[in-house]
């Protein structure tokens, strides 16, 4: 059997008025999708365990078979991994965004105006030098790593304890007072205040920003630390369940999922995190993928992005972007394998978002989300469209999200 799984990441939404009533997914033109829901079936599943928010690392690692009760120990572990990091099992490891706030004190935009990798690397060298002298002897272990656009890390392997610290995610309090929301927890949130918090005189003033600014684009005028943890262990993908895979992505989070499971990664030159992201490379990457690995997994930011900035045109054309350059060109690659019913190889393809982003909020939400899965022995007795109101009308659903993964891969398999 061939598998492929897509990630249109934050997809899922609730009905907008400026799109009639409907969601962007609803609203999106996508005959490779409405295809692949009239032969296969749709259903919801939920990947925001209880007692957890609708991160994406966690919900990625839900739909991909992984129990986060048992397997997550915060984000930035995870990104570290698809940065070739190898920190210490008590080493304590963060992620820093690089964020647009307001000069009235207001959280603006988590990825400092979708700043470039080459910006980027110029604060991140530029807050390196102003935190080793800011915090003296406690910085001195601590190293900060930049990562793909206003996503960094910082590990810090001073030994110091972080089990207390509370941090907030900076997409998560939009428009809200960022002062209120900095890290707590004792002496090591202090440290994370301070450093957070005199962040904002070397960035403010970097030429950087200031040719930011004279264009017209949103500075990254604020270093945000948060998603803290230590580096999980987790078992092969393969050793569970028999099947080699390999990830196409821009973003470290699923990429560093992908390197803890085993999982290879595609590189693809021109994918972004925005909807200037190479759809067709990934889409074509991906298919032609199939004929060295059992598995191949296509996660597209470009929804989530557009959603988180409330803007709904792109998120549409994102959707429908992925429609015509990932799905079609993926599920025609796994269709020439045949059928196993009649004699061929088998083929199966799931897809899902791993979260609802609200337009209205430009927040995540826990909603359960839609998932398609269409391919050999799989059949359903009523169509639906794949959607979030198709998928709350199915009587398919699976309350606890990392069980998908065995639904997906051996449910019906015949021999």
């Amino acid at each position: 059997m061939k598998y492929a799984i897509i990630i249109p990441d934050g997809a899922g939404d609730l009905p907008l008025d400026e799109l009639d009533g409907q969601t962007p997914l609803e609203a999106a033109e996508t005959p490779n999708l409405d295809r692949l829901a009239s032969i296969g079936r749709v259903g919801a599943v939920a990947t925001t365990p209880a007692g957890f928010g609708a991160g994406s690392d966690v919900c990625s690692m839900s739909l991909l078979g992984y129990d986060p009760a048992t397997y997550h120990t915060g984000r930035a572990p995870l990104e570290a991994a698809a940065l070739g990091l190898d920190p210490g099992e008590r080493d304590w490891i963060f992620r820093v965004n690089l964020v647009h706030v307001s000069e009235d004190g207001r959280m603006v935009d988590h990825s400092g105006g979708a700043i470039s990798d080459g910006e980027a690397r110029e604060l991140v060298g530029a807050l390196t030098e102003h935190w080793r002298a800011h915090a003296g002897a406690a910085s001195e272990r601590m190293t900060l790593t930049p990562g793909v656009s206003y996503r960094n890390i910082l590990v810090d392997a001073g030994g110091r304890d972080y089990q207390q610290l509370e941090t907030t995610p900076p997409h998560e309090i939009p428009g809200e007072a960022w002062r209120e929301h900095l890290p707590t927890g004792g002496a090591p949130g202090e440290l994370l205040r301070g450093l957070i918090e005199s962040s904002a005189g070397v960035l403010a003033s970097h030429p950087v920003n200031v040719a930011r600014a004279e264009r017209g684009d949103r500075t990254a005028n604020l270093a945000w630390v948060w998603g803290q943890g230590t580096r999980p262990a987790m078992p092969s993908f393969e050793s569970r369940f028999g099947v080699r895979g390999v990830m196409t992505t821009a973003v470290d989070l699923l990429a560093g999922i992908s390197a803890y499971i085993g999982w290879d990664r595609l590189h693809v030159p021109g994918a972004t995190s925005y909807h200037d992201n190479d759809y067709a490379g990934q889409g074509r990457a991906a298919a032609e993928a199939l004929d060295r690995y059992d598995l191949v997994c296509c996660h597209v930011e470009a929804p989530d992005e557009a959603a988180h900035q409330g803007d709904w045109r792109t998120k549409v054309a994102a959707i429908e972007a992925i429609d015509r350059e990932v799905v079609g060109p993926i599920v025609s690659r796994l269709t020439s394998f045949g059928d196993a019913e009649a004699g061929g190889e088998g083929w199966r393809v799931l897809v899902l978002p791993d979260h609802y982003t609200l337009v209205s909020t430009k927040k995540h939400d826990a909603t359960p989300v839609p998932f398609l899965m269409a391919g050999s022995w799989v059949r359903s007795v009523v169509q639906r469209p794949f959607s979030e109101r198709g998928a709350g009308e199915s009587d398919l659903f699976i309350e606890h999200g990392h069980e998908l993964m065995e639904y997906f891969l051996r449910s019906g398999v015949r021999g």
